[in-house]
């Protein structure tokens, strides 16, 4: 004969709770882990928005700041046509005796001849001038910033990283990027204080300082 079988002593309720209580901790640590990489997403993406807010905070302050009080004004340049060459009192010119022939216009990467871009600037144009050495990617900033009828040139002895000039008209700027550039195009990049402003510089002469006239 089989013995019958002991009843199965029944559980004793703490050791039910504890069961229960291993499993909620496995679980809260499991919710924990699964919960702290969204908490990480979200803090990182903070970190980005609030800097990115900061950046845009600055540069607005700096366009907001910036403005046309230093520009230069030359009150009613002569604008007699001379083949001799001019010393001028503004550097670079912002207008005087110039070239019968005005320069083309365009990105040069040596300096030009001041009579001949003097004529360019009684046409209405723009003449973008920068201190030799600037790289080509500032080059190509003030090329992308300037109207067609603009002239773009290094400048030896410079006393800004970068000048803007129109006829009567002049400013200097801390370089390519400086938001004062956009602004004195805005007020001054149509040429209304030009002789000519109806004009080009379309059509004259590529003229390098050194060149002589009639070259």
């Amino acid at each position: 004969m089989t013995s019958p079988e002991e009843p199965e002593e029944p559980r004793d309720d703490g050791d039910a709770r504890e069961d229960g209580d291993a499993r909620d901790d496995g679980d809260d640590r499991d919710d924990r882990r699964s919960v702290l990489p969204l908490v990480l997403a979200v803090g990182v993406a903070l970190v980005v928005v609030v800097g990115a807010l900061a950046v845009s905070s600055f540069a607005g302050r700096a366009n907001l700041d910036a403005d046309l009080s230093e520009v230069v004004v030359v009150e009613k340049p002569t604008s007699r046509h001379t083949e001799s060459e001019v010393t001028y009192d503004q550097t670079p010119p912002a207008g005087g005796d110039h070239d019968p022939t005005w320069l083309e216009c365009g990105v040069y990467d040596r300096p030009v001849r001041e009579e001949n871009a003097v004529h360019s600037l009684e046409h209405g144009t723009v003449w973008v001038t920068y201190r030799p050495g600037l790289d080509e990617a500032g080059v190509a900033t003030l090329a992308a910033a300037v109207p067609d009828e603009a002239i773009v040139s290094p400048y030896d002895g410079l006393s800004s990283a970068v000048v803007v000039t129109v006829w009567g008209a002049q400013l200097a700027l801390t370089g390519p990027d400086d938001p004062r550039l956009a602004l004195f195009l805005t007020e001054y990049g149509d040429g209304h204080t030009s002789p000519e402003p109806s004009a080009s510089c379309a059509g004259g002469v590529a003229r390098a300082d050194s060149e002589t006239v009639g070259a």
